[in-house]
């Protein structure tokens, strides 16, 4: 399998959060928020069967593109925690079917529970 390491889509979570009306209006009668978080004004949550991103466009962020990535398109996916001084975000990326795509978090959201998640998810099928 070729990987491909050029990013389609990129996001910078800031904090842990609740979902807001519209991740709560896409999710499936069996599907369960396992952690939400927040950038400016975007919001992601991460549930049982998929990662959900809600990305608010135009001035007024009254346009909403929502992002509905499976667990099962994910074919590889790395982390790396925070490092000193400069480097202060996390970082995680993943390869899926439909391309690459890589996820800024600030200190204030943990890289490992992101990992858990994903592991979870894709490793127990």
């Amino acid at each position: 399998m070729a990987i491909n390491t050029e990013i389609i889509k990129m996001w910078t979570f800031s904090m842990k959060s609740n979902p807001e009306k519209e991740i709560l209006s896409v999710l499936l009668p069996e599907e369960k928020i396992l952690a939400c978080y927040k950038t400016v004004r975007d919001q992601a949550a991460l549930t049982n069967k998929r990662i959900i991103i809600m990305d608010k466009q135009g001035i007024t962020g009254k346009k909403i593109e929502v992002y509905s990535l499976p667990y099962r398109s994910i074919d590889m996916w790395s982390s790396e925690n925070q490092g000193q001084l400069f480097d202060i975000n996390s970082e995680l990326e993943l390869w899926t079917k439909a391309g690459h795509f890589k996820i800024n978090l600030s200190p204030k959201c943990d890289i490992r529970e992101f990992d858990r998640i994903l592991g979870n998810a894709i490793l127990d099928k």
